[in-house]
């Protein structure tokens, strides 16, 4: 516990409007001198220390992502993925759920449960085999064997032995002992399994399996179509049979007379092994007679399951083996019982599938109940009980990816009521049609921790759907699904401009903003549009109201002062040129009617536009849109804010800002973000001559990969942005560059003409260019977004040529996206250049910024000087501004976007006595501006009298964008927005109790009475967070974050009953910083920033919370507070129970007499050093595993556990000695009854002649 006291008396500004303006920034805690009226003294004490905080992942949800194995244990009843990135997931019962990951990264191959023995072997692409420990709640690495020589193609481990079988590429077959991990000296060479006459290499080992007749004869399947059994005792081949088709799979009936084995010819062939010279059956289940007497073509069977029954008719169950002729078709798993072919076609192609039997001995009567399919992206189960095969429905949240995830939120210690109240509008809508029986993965033990509370996590995707999940206890559930979709008409193509307009995803999900206490919730799409939504339990016919707001800028070609007067729309910041007359705010009515003078204006989505039928949920209310103006589309929306308990919606894009009365459904506020400064603007900027005309679309290439699951090579996408790039003809630049992306540079290679310029203006010609190149520099790494606050750019082809008249007629200019498919948030990859000159410098930079490598900073050399560069200078020359506070200058035509807005109780200006509502504004440029605002408090003055807001009050500057605000008392504790309870307001009218708005404020802590009024500001942005103190507008406490990155999210969060900055940077750190002082607590590189998915959705929340999207499907938590940390054993489940094996069956008299000698097979015997001798040291190599230490601090932790067990397990053997007793008493009994029913039958029978029988 540390305590700070800051006498604040005395102090001075160095600028009396801006508080820190000016004033050069520090890593040191020191504060800016200040004049004005403060308190006497500030006491925080500061609870939170280093050992407060823990750095480590928790849990992952959602589907495996390019999922490549699968494994199932049939005592324990677990089940285990595998995927290309050699990810293992391991799933029981809901709640038990485990990520484990190699360290190499290789693609996991193959998986082998040592069945219920709690242990995993992974076969990776590397050729390495792992073992996995599964009897502790974080798996761990035993053993691995690194493979030299040869490349692993397929493993086998029979039950309850400890041998595995290991083929290879080069078509031998390892022995490898699992309890060592040593190689066995025992090899079955390919060229001794084939005969001496073959002349050809039989390829790669497919299969091994072992006969269920003799555990003695292991069956070898080569590719060519080549099968052998080896007599394992014999050292020798039993048979060999050659095939004229390739093999896929092999699978034995259970008494080891025959087996069955798919082909690539879709053929299913049937082979007894008596005779062994041709197949007993071959049948092409799919593959018809033609007219001419030939099968139809047929796809490969690529794997077949063949299982006998009890009660009927054998299955067989393959994947594949349609035939070519029916294009189109989808991936199909073909289930064959009896004369009955069902054919159940999936969504997605399989990747593997296992079916489930009851018993886990192979020479036993299979007796199969369910299907367990892994495809591409789902995982199903179909039950084979059930004659017409329902699938079992899926306990776990295996759909996040159904649309793709665009967004995320993240909500923790959310009101009780909330989640069963979504969950039972949810439940509503559920899918049926499931089968009736319980999910068969049941394994693993799960209890609910002692340390939860109410989490939920809300996902935004592509096709404008939200789902909200119940996230507590590190589990993850479905509870209630919005479709933003159902506010629009569906689009028509044919309809005007709507042809521009649609595109694949015109819906996607860009932001949402939640208040889970009065249940309000916003959403931002990617057609520029803004939902509202309130919650209620009654269904209702509603009709949406529609503003539209203009936050679209005119421009002219030459725009005079008079001209700009005269416009109804204020300067377009796009249009290179700022008239330095005030900018005029068009009118907008409440029902946002187009204004004279403003023609062409189109809507990117049209709203439903009558009474609609709203189910029980969040009903929309309000619809806001910025419309396409003048042929050019609107920018992306950059920010929003909203408050229940003022009724307001504010939110902000590169062009400026807007606030929405959503009571009275009016437009308050529509401002550009020049016009927001007065005279209070921190920047001198230089009014510039007008341009010719917007940049020529022909020098830019546009090109977006929409097709997003057509094949891997398109998987590079960016939220809501197309892969933009330079065309040949651009001459590269090389420029010094910031490590923030939203730094302000102007790259000067325009190639503008300068004969259409007038002279004066020729000369005139600032070095700076069109968003486009400003955008494609500094945030863009071969065309995807690196600043979480960049606007999407791009290009299109002008759609005539340029001319005088160009500028008018083709409208879609640099900086103007045009819709096109929703770049989801869940498919975003950097992939470096690989040719051209695009963005090479940005790209070095990124990289360095990647790496954490310094790289030359302008920050330390800052301008202060405007300048007017010639034509060849602009050509030839590149410069860069700083965003410093010490920047005196910067041109008018800058980009400056609001990135973020948050409502709250404040001090608008220094003179303020009381707080009162207030708008925090916080611009790419590092300006917070603080907005007052006057709000009618009574009820009906509310819906009647207007929202006035004031003129611009404090100015305050950061380095870099600023990204997040928060509000502490004087005391140090987290002064809340002020929120409206949640109201039904299609509920009954109640005339006992009527309806009316109950707004809660957090007043500040009693104790701070003694400090005087006022509270404390945090501030954080891309490199710096700065502590100011209110109404004062003094900085108490500044630190530099970093130098060599940037911030990408940061957020005021609560931890261990006090408040910190949590901060997450592009070179993978994690930050936690101590309030107010800002003092370092946690420095953790956690994670490189290998792709923007992380970025656009990583999120704090409180209690040491947060969460990123691992994989376009996984979501992945993690926490950074040390007492969830110690609490995460507990609330994880246990993947391994104490479980006996299920005993053989008797295999009887006659059958163990005929059936051969397999219980006397002794692997020991054969594959032992002492009989098979040692292996080649240079074949493979032992790896020792890393669970050493940690393994020991799990085994210590849970000794109570162990001994637990050991105790239950005393006690079941107990409970069976005793039942044991029992029964052999009743038999005992049973014995004694029959000898004297026997002794009276022979006492009645014993005089009697024969032939009176």
């Amino acid at each position: 516990m540390k305590k700070f006291r800051k006498v604040l008396d005395g102090l001075t500004t160095s600028s009396p409007g801006g508080g820190t303006m000016g004033s050069p920034s520090c890593g040191s805690a020191a504060g800016t001198p200040t004049t004005a009226p403060t308190p006497k003294e500030i006491d925080v004490q500061e609870t939170l220390v280093s050992e407060n905080f823990q750095l480590c992942k928790t849990v992952r949800h959602g589907f495996p992502y390019q999922p490549t194995a699968l494994a199932f244990d049939p005592v324990q009843k677990i089940l285990a993925i595998g995927s290309r990135s050699g990810g293992v997931r391991i799933l029981g019962r809901p709640g038990v759920d485990c990520f484990c990951q190699h360290e190499s990264g290789a693609a996991v191959l193959q998986l082998q449960f040592l069945i219920n023995e709690g242990a995993l072997v992974t076969a990776c692409a590397d050729d390495t085999l792992h073992l996995w420990n599964l009897r502790q709640r974080r798996p761990a690495i035993l053993h691995s064997l690194k493979f030299n020589r040869e490349r692993i193609t397929f493993c086998h481990l029979p039950f309850q032995s400890k041998w595995l079988y290991v083929g290879t590429e080069r078509g031998n077959t390892h022995i490898v002992n699992i309890e060592s991990f040593i190689l066995s000296g025992y090899v079955i060479m390919w060229n001794k399994a084939i005969e001496l006459s073959t002349k050809t290499h039989p390829g790669p080992v497919v299969h091994l399996s072992d006969s269920p007749k003799d555990e003695g004869k292991l069956l070898v399947g080569f590719e060519s179509g080549t099968i052998v059994q080896w007599d394992l005792r014999a050292k020798k081949a039993d048979f060999r049979i050659y095939y004229d088709e390739a093999i896929h799979s092999v699978s034995w009936h259970h008494e080891g007379k025959q087996f069955m084995c798919s082909h690539s010819d879709g053929s299913l062939t049937l082979w007894n092994l008596r005779n062994t010279s041709k197949p007993v059956q071959v049948t092409f289940p799919h593959g018809k007679i033609q007219k001419d007497g030939r099968k139809e073509s047929c796809k490969p069977i690529l794997k077949v399951d063949y299982k006998t029954s009890r009660n009927s008719e054998p299955f067989v169950i393959f994947s594949g083996g349609l035939s070519y002729d029916k294009a189109g078709r989808r991936p199909t798993l073909t289930i064959m019982h009896g004369k009955a072919i069902t054919v159940l076609e999936m969504d997605y192609p399989i990747v593997e599938f296992m079916t489930l039997c009851e018993t886990p001995y192979n020479n036993e009567v299979q007796d199969p109940f369910a299907v367990v399919v892994l495809l591409e992206k789902d995982l199903i189960v179909v039950d084979l009980t059930q004659s017409n095969f329902p699938v079992f429905e899926n306990p776990y949240p295996m759909d996040i990816h159904e649309s793709p995830v665009t967004c995320t939120a993240y909500f923790a210690d959310c009101p009780p009521d909330i989640i069963p109240v979504l969950y039972s509008i949810g439940a509503k809508h559920k899918k049926t049609g499931y089968s009736q029986k319980e999910w068969p993965v049941s394994g693993g033990m799960w209890t609910l921790g002692s340390h939860t509370y109410p989490e939920i996590i809300i996902t935004g995707h592509a096709d404008g759907s939200i789902k909200f999940w119940d996230a507590s206890a590190i589990t993850l559930q479905m509870l209630y699904k919005l479709k933003t979709s159902k506010v629009f008409e569906k689009p028509k193509p044919s309809e005007g401009r709507a042809a521009e307009l649609v595109d694949e995803d015109p819906f996607a999900v860009q932001m949402v903003s939640w208040c889970p206490q009065s249940r309000i919730f916003c959403v931002v799409g990617i057609s520029a549009h803004i939902i509202l939504y309130r919650f209620s339990k009654y269904d209702a016919n509603t009709q949406i109201v529609s503003l539209e707001v203009r936050l679209q800028c005119e421009s002219e070609d030459v725009i005079s002062p008079s001209e700009n007067e005269n416009n109804p729309c204020f300067s377009e910041p796009h249009s290179g040129s700022h008239s330095p007359q005030p900018h005029h705010q068009h009118p907008a009515s409440p029902g946002g009617g187009t204004p004279e003078g403003v023609k062409d204006s189109a809507l990117c989505l049209k709203v439903k536009d009558r009474v609609v039928r709203v189910p029980p949920g969040y009903q929309a209310e309000l619809v806001i849109q910025l419309p396409w103006m003048d042929g050019e589309p609107p920018q992306q929306i950059s920010s929003l804010d909203i408050n229940s308990a003022y009724g307001l919606l504010a939110f902000g894009n590169c062009n400026g800002l807007a606030v929405v009365d959503y009571l009275q459904k009016t437009i308050l506020l529509c401002m550009s973000t020049l016009d927001l400064y007065g005279a209070a603007d921190p920047y001198q900027r230089l009014t510039r001559s007008p341009r010719r005309n917007r940049q020529s679309t022909s020098e830019f290439c546009m090109r977006g990969l929409s097709n997003f699951y057509s094949d891997s090579k398109k998987r590079i996408r960016t939220s809501y942005q197309s892969l933009t790039e330079l065309s040949d003809n651009q001459q590269s630049v090389d420029m010094e560059r910031s490590k923030s992306p939203t730094s302000v540079h102007y790259p000067t290679s325009l190639h503008n003409d300068p004969r259409v310029l007038p002279e004066p203006v020729a000369s005139l010609r600032a070095s700076h260019c069109s968003p486009v190149f400003y955008l494609l520099d500094n945030d863009h790494v071969n065309g995807h977004c690196t600043s979480p606050t960049s606007q999407p750019c791009s290009a299109g082809k002008p759609r005539i040529p340029m001319g005088p008249e160009g500028p008018r007629l083709a409208r879609r200019g640099p900086g103007r996206p045009p819709f096109r498919k929703a770049q989801s948030a869940a498919c975003m990859e950097i992939s470096l250049p690989v040719s051209h000159t695009e963005g090479y410098a940005s790209r070095r930079a990124m990289l360095q910024q990647l790496h954490g490598v310094t790289m030359y900073s302008h920050d330390e050399h800052h301008t202060a000087t405007p300048y007017c560069w010639s034509d060849r200078e602009s050509r030839e020359n590149s410069f860069s501004r700083s965003r410093s506070s010490s920047v005196s200058s910067i041109d008018r035509d800058t980009k400056e976007a609001i990135t973020t807005l948050q409502f709250g109780e404040s001090y608008g200006r220094k003179s303020d006595a009381l707080p009162t509502p207030c708008l925090w504004v916080g611009t790419s440029l590092g300006v917070i501006l603080v907005i007052p605002m006057s709000i009618p408090t009574d009820q009906d003055e509310r819906m009647e009298e207007p929202v006035t807001i004031g003129p611009s009050g404090a100015v305050l500057m950061l380095k870099g964008s600023v990204l997040r605000f928060g509000f502490l008392d004087c005391m140090g504790a987290l002064i809340q927005s002020p929120y409206e309870v949640w109201r039904d307001l299609n509920a009954p009218e109640d005339p006992d109790r009527p309806r009316k708005r109950k707004l809660v404020h957090y007043s500040p802590s009693s104790s701070q009475d003694t400090c005087g009024e006022g509270h404390l500001a945090i501030v954080c942005s891309e490199r710096q967070a700065k502590v100011f103190l209110m109404p004062s507008q003094s900085c108490l406490f500044v630190h530099n974050i970093t130098e060599s990155s940037f911030v990408l999210r940061a957020d005021v969060v609560s931890v261990c009953n006090s408040v910190c900055l949590a901060c997450f940077c592009a070179n993978g750190h994690v930050m936690t910083l101590s309030l107010p002082s800002l003092r370092p607590l946690m420095d953790v590189s956690y994670l490189p920033l290998t792709d923007m998915r992380i970025a656009r959705t990583f999120c704090f929340t409180n209690g040491g919370q947060a969460l990123y999207l691992s994989s376009p499907t996984e979501i992945q938590r993690i926490t950074y507070s040390q007492e969830m940390y110690d609490n995460l054993q507990e609330m994880l489940g246990e993947l391994f129970t104490p479980i006996e094996t299920p005993e053989a069956q008797n295999r009887g008299f006659l059958k163990g007499f005929f059936g051969g000698n397999a219980h006397t097979f002794d692997r020991e015997e054969l594959f032992g050093e002492a009989a098979a001798g040692k292996a080649s040291r240079s074949l493979a190599q032992h790896i020792p595993g890393q669970a050493g230490v940690e393994g020991m601090k799990v085994a210590a932790s849970g000794a109570v556990g162990e001994l637990a067990r050991a105790r239950i397990a005393l006690d079941e053997r107990g409970q069976r000695l005793g039942e044991l007793e029992e029964r052999t008493a009743l038999m005992m009994t049973s014995a004694e009854t029959f000898s004297k029913h026997a002794h009276e039958l022979m006492l009645k029978c014993k005089d009697k002649k024969w032939y009176q029988f």
